[in-house]
């Protein structure tokens, strides 16, 4: 609380001392609200019940996943309890051929508990401009942003492509900070005009050429999904993936505030553990969604490979990787929201709690850890 307290005052020091400029203002009103409002300075798994939302009811068609015969029987790893208790995991899931292999909750949270994706939602987004291109709405990855959005015809802008956006390519001007309150990355998080402020940031190095980790390209893509449809991102996701994939749980994406509705495409899609595996389980079987074709397959098979050799790390919305030679493809989000695919093992594993570890070889620490010691207990079992 004594932190909170000093944050708040530095806040209003900045802005009664004439430290910023008048066109800076609404923001800074904007984070006081928001903090005095949430308690806090940083952002966490329960934001959604504090924002405004936009409600994504539960499929016409739940789903239930199946039990597997050994559902529980096999006990965690002592590395495993411990990770749990040490970065407050409240759900964690082994899906073992297509199947709830285990299955724990912590905090209060139980299967129909929501939780912030934070950055897996990119991976919605995502699968969400397959679909479009599947559709016809654009021709193919290789589709200019300034046919749809103005501001993207001029400069380097004009050579700007969806597929740049889902690769982490667009040159853009951003600082993906999550620690400095005052920056863009925050700023997003907060503001009640999104797309305006991500259309003010210029694109200052060619398109195309490397990765660099955005959250506004995700936020650019979905503004270009929704020009080139005519509708909002929400709807399509629940036509196009939540409602055929049998969604058991309404899901609460929030907004940038109820004059603009906005989503926070790159952010924020407030579902439930197993709900997120069937986005797992939908690329793990390359589309295919219980003998349908969900979603093109030759666009999950670019998905889930490296655009660029010398970032193999992520492809187009999924991150991707190698662990004791078993390759995997993930989606993840700030405070390790995890679902981990390893196609070979024909597994997925699926981590929700409050924080994680620190990033080595571009990963979080506890990634590996969970990882490995899901597939000691799968082995433990045999």
């Amino acid at each position: 609380m004594k932190i909170f307290k000093s944050k708040i005052s530095l806040i209003i020091i900045l802005i009664f001392g004439g430290f910023i400029f008048s066109s800076e203002v609404v923001y800074f009103s904007e984070l006081i609200g928001t903090i005095y409002k949430i308690q806090r300075t940083e952002a966490d798994i329960t934001d959604y019940k504090y924002f405004d939302n936009v409600e994504i009811t539960k499929s016409s068609n739940p789903q239930k996943w199946p039990i597997h015969k050994n559902y529980n029987k096999v006990p965690e790893t002592e590395k495993l309890k411990n990770l749990h208790e040490e970065f407050g995991t409240v759900a964690f899931l082994i899906i073992k051929n297509d199947s709830i292999w285990h299955e724990k909750y912590f905090s209060d949270y139980d299967k129909n508990s929501h939780s912030n994706s934070f950055s897996m939602a990119k991976s919605i987004v995502s699968a969400a401009v397959g679909k479009a291109i599947e559709k016809g709405f654009f021709k193919s990855m290789n589709d200019k942003v300034g046919n749809y959005i103005n501001e993207y015809n001029n400069g380097l802008a004009s050579d700007l492509t969806i597929g740049d956006l889902a690769s982490m390519s667009s040159g853009m001007d951003w600082n993906e900070s999550y620690t400095n309150i005052f920056g863009v990355t925050a700023r997003s998080y907060i503001t009640s005009e999104l797309n305006e402020l991500i259309k003010s940031r210029k694109i200052i190095e060619p398109s195309g050429k490397s990765f660099k980790y955005y959250s506004s390209n995700t936020q650019l893509l979905s503004m270009t999904i929704e020009k080139a449809t005519g509708r909002k991102i929400s709807d399509l996701v629940k036509e196009w993936f939540t409602d055929p994939l049998g969604f058991e749980n309404n899901v609460f994406w929030q907004i940038d505030g109820k004059k603009n509705s906005s989503v926070k495409a790159y952010c924020c899609f407030n579902s439930n553990a197993r709900d997120f595996a069937r986005f797992g389980k939908l690329y793990k079987d390359f589309g295919k969604w219980n003998g349908n074709q969900i979603l093109d397959s030759t666009f999950v098979v670019k998905s889930i490979k490296p655009r660029f050799k010398e970032s193999s790390e992520y492809g187009y919305g999924f991150w991707l990787g190698e662990i004791n030679k078993d390759i995997f493809f993930a989606m993840r989000g700030i405070l390790g929201q995890y679902v981990i695919v390893i196609p070979e093992k024909n597994t997925i594993i699926v981590r929700l709690g409050e924080r994680n570890n620190e990033k080595d070889n571009n990963r979080p620490k506890d990634f590996d850890v969970y990882f490995k010691e899901s597939l000691k207990m799968l082995e433990n079992s045999n």
